[in-house]
């Protein structure tokens, strides 16, 4: 209050025309003793009596007179007060809140509207012809869009004004990558939609985009590319001329386009800078300047391999898809590398041309391949486990030195123990022999096998040589040629206690196949289709009888994606028998349907004829049909899918399938996707049982069923 009246003193005093005097001691009064009581009690009044006296003294104020003097007043700053600088703000001209008071926001006359979201709207010229790769560029805009992330309904003018600033650089960027070097963007943010009438809750941005005349490219200097013994053949591969529209984006690919003509042609060492455009604003042109050193053309030497011993560089070689001579293509050295890598026996291989002979004017030079391997473990022990309600448990195991004979040959140990199937053997493969992916395989093993159909023991010999296909290489065609020769003992099962007496077959064989296969994967195809083939002409001799037929299947299946969620998959397959009657073929060579890679839920080998004793005997022909729906669930991150199927089959003594005797099973699977393959559970129910058939058949596994 006493700072309220001295203010108030002062005032007065500036008002009056005279100056007021102060009479103070400063030993004996303070600001209290010098503002007078009615000043407190009421000092507006007070202020505007011209007569105010002061404490011991008389003062009379003249309001036309000025203050014969002005009082010195003086207040300490405080040392110890530091107020932070004030920075004054600048004002966001684009921001507009909803009000049902503004009007619309602004729209362009004849404008061509784009919208991205909710959120966003892009403005062109009506006039396609003045921007025509409007599209192109709304689609690569929406992409990278900032404001697009933001359409979740709960964002604010200020998120919405930061993000519209910044996606308004991007899109004079993009302009700028299609050329348009004069563009403009003007951008609106606001609570109304373009055009609308009333406010609208949500808010909106808005470009107009302005894109002005587009450049056009000038000089273009592709460094020393000139040197080069076939300079326009390259100098053609680089597709801009002067004049051509300006693009940011063309520049990257005929660069590209350029670096694959050099690498494909031959030029192992050609480098290649940054490319750097020089824009002229007033001749609305860009001069394009791509440093370019050929460093000399070659052709492919010898391939030296850094362990020999190991693998030799004549081995490999051997593998590679040239010639010494040929001109060198990049693409070649990476498959070469990629071809390596597939035999299994390096953890990591490197490839890299070195010069042996210096190119001249008019004839390429020459550069050996060089081979860098770091050997992988060679020793593998593998393990399998199965199991089939109807085939009961089944355990494989092997061991193999991958590279015991150099350089890759393999060789490998196997045994199966099973419920009804018992087996050990030898395998002697060797890869890439004779060609490019190219395998010669010889086996010997002995087995016993007891199954509902049979009881056989056999002991075989078997060579093949084929091409097929692996992990890094699928191929469109595959083959094999090969020779059998078996000797097994065989029976009827035992039923009851009654035990059939053997029957000895000695058999002879050239079986040959063929697949054509068009699908994205190996083991879990998507898209396209499987045609394979195999026939086997056969000898046999039981008895002292001597039979010759022909053993032969054909195979089909297809695959169709619906969706990104839906996979549906058919097979169909047809095999038949003639030359012989069934007697005369031994029942482990005859054809039988049934089981988990046949039709689901019936027993193993379980469809077809019978015996006396209700016996699955086998046939002559037979034809199955499949189809399943692969679907993936959200599980697991998409690991889980479901499989509904059905299968059908039959088995007939004819060379030509019984089709009044077929069987149907449906069911449903599980799969679990690993990454290599997919593990594979199916519970199948026969739609038609025989008095041998269980109601429900379960099969686990490793991979599709087909």
């Amino acid at each position: 209050m006493a700072w309220i009246a001295a203010g108030a003193l002062l005032l007065a005093g500036w008002t009056t025309g005279s100056a007021p005097v102060f009479a103070q001691d400063p030993d004996s009064q303070n600001l209290d003793d010098l503002i007078p009581d009615s000043a407190v009690e009421n000092a507006e009044a007070w202020a505007e009596d011209r007569s105010v006296p002061a404490p011991d003294a008389d003062v009379t104020v003249q309001p036309d007179e000025p203050l014969a003097e002005i009082p010195e007043l003086s207040v300490e700053w405080p040392d110890d007060l530091d107020l932070p600088p004030i920075e004054p703000l600048e004002p966001d001209e684009d921001i507009r809140f909803a009000d049902t008071n503004l009007p619309p926001l602004p729209t362009l006359p004849s404008a061509a509207l784009d919208r991205i979201g909710d959120d966003l709207v892009l403005a062109f010229p009506d006039n396609g012809s003045g921007f025509p790769q409007r599209d192109a560029f709304v689609s690569r805009f929406r992409a990278l869009s900032t404001i697009a992330d933001l359409s979740n309904g709960d964002e604010s003018i200020a998120q919405l004004a930061a993000r519209a600033r910044a996606d308004q650089e991007l899109l004079s960027e993009m302009l700028r990558i299609y050329g348009y070097y004069d563009a403009q963007v003007v951008r609106t943010v606001g609570g109304l939609r373009p055009g609308a009438d009333v406010a609208d809750e949500r808010l909106t941005v808005r470009f107009d985009i302005i894109p002005g005349q587009r450049y056009s490219f000038g000089a273009i200097d592709l460094g020393n590319l000139g040197t080069a013994i076939d300079a326009e053949r390259l100098r053609s591969a680089f597709e801009i001329q002067t004049g051509d529209p300006l693009s940011s984006d063309k520049i990257v690919e005929e660069q590209l386009d350029l670096d694959t003509a050099l690498g494909e042609g031959g030029y192992p060492f050609a480098e290649m800078g940054e490319p750097d455009l020089l824009i002229d604003h007033r001749e609305t042109r860009g001069d394009l300047t791509l440093p370019v050193e050929p460093n000399g053309k070659y052709t492919f030497g010898e391939v030296v391999s850094s362990d020999p011993g190991f693998l030799s560089g004549k081995h490999i070689g051997s593998i590679a898809r040239f010639e010494q001579g040929d001109i060198y293509q990049r693409s070649l050295t990476l498959d070469l590398r990629r071809a390596v890598t597939a035999t299994g026996l390096v953890s990591s291989v490197s490839v890299t041309p070195r010069e042996v002979t210096p190119p001249t004017e008019t004839e390429p030079g020459v550069v050996a391949m060089d081979v860098e391997m770091t050997k992988a473990p060679l020793r593998t022990i593998a393990g399998a486990v199965g199991y089939g309600s109807e085939e009961g448990f089944r355990l494989q195991a092997s061991w193999e030195h991958r590279n015991f004979f150099p350089p890759e040959g393999a060789l490998k140990f196997r045994g199966i123990l099973g419920t009804q199937e018992q087996l050990a053997g030898v395998t002697f493969r060797k890869n890439n022999f004779g060609g490019r992916d190219k395998i010669l395989t010889l086996d010997a093993y002995a087995s016993t096998i007891d199954s509902d159909a049979f009881d056989a023991r056999t002991v075989a010999f078997v060579a093949n040589y084929e091409r097929t296909s692996n992990l890094l290489f699928q191929k469109p065609l595959s083959w094999s040629v090969g020779f059998e020769a078996i000797a097994t003992s065989e029976r009827p099962p035992v039923v009851n206690g009654v035990v059939p007496p053997r029957e000895t077959f000695f058999v002879g064989a050239l079986p040959v196949s063929a697949l054509i296969d068009t699908t994205d994967n190996l083991l879990n195809p998507t898209e396209g289709f499987r045609v394979g083939a195999r026939l086997s002409p056969e000898v046999s001799s039981n008895n002292g009888v001597q039979s010759f037929y022909l053993r032969g299947q054909a195979d089909a299946s297809y695959y169709k994606a619906i969706n990104d969620r839906v996979v549906m998959a058919g097979r169909v397959r047809f095999g038949a028998i003639p030359g012989t009657d069934l007697d005369n073929i031994a029942p482990s060579r005859r054809l039988y349907a049934g089981g988990g890679s046949s039709v689901r839920g019936y027993g193993f080998q379980q469809i077809g004829p019978t015996d006396a004793l209700g016996d699955p005997s086998g046939g002559r022909s037979l034809v199955e049909f499949s189809l399943e729906a692969r679907i993936k669930t959200g599980f697991l991150d998409g690991a889980v899918s479901v499989v509904p199927f059905v299968d059908a089959g039959s088995v007939s003594n004819d060379t030509t399938p019984d089709l009044d005797e077929i069987k149907v099973g449906v069911g449903m699977g599980v799969r679990y996707d690993t990454g290599f393959g997919p593990i594979r559970v199916d519970v199948g129910v026969p739609l038609n049982p025989g008095p041998n058939d269980n109601p429900v058949a379960v099969y686990v596994s490793l991979g599709q069923a087909f």
